[in-house]
């Protein structure tokens, strides 16, 4: 399993309201329909554990079962669309994780 991290602050004039109808409504149904994901949820940043601002406003995770058949998915038209649509709200950070295993 790999895990994508998406960090993310909206453009300026994007309002916060709106990106969040667009992720409930479009970006997480769709990314959640592709075979190769496991999981996609969107949280919206609220603060940091000391009780700062977060230094982003949204943050994604995305757990993905086959890295192979996401690329594939995610190469597609409609996904092309989708991709382009989030680029117009963001400007993300997307990091590709992996799980450290225990050695106990």
């Amino acid at each position: 399993m790999t895990r994508i991290i998406v960090l993310l602050n909206l453009k300026p004039g994007k309002s916060a309201e709106d990106y969040e109808r667009w992720a409930v409504t479009t970006d997480l149904p769709t990314v959640n329909a592709l075979g190769s994901v496991a999981s996609f949820e969107v949280f919206a940043a609220t603060g940091t554990l000391g009780g700062g601002a977060s230094p982003f406003q949204y943050i994604e995770i995305i757990d993905v079962a086959d890295m192979d058949a996401f690329g594939r998915e995610t190469g597609t038209d409609a996904m092309g669309r989708i991709a382009a649509e989030f680029q117009e709200w963001a400007d993300p950070v997307f990091i590709v994780t992996r799980k450290l295993e225990d050695k106990a």
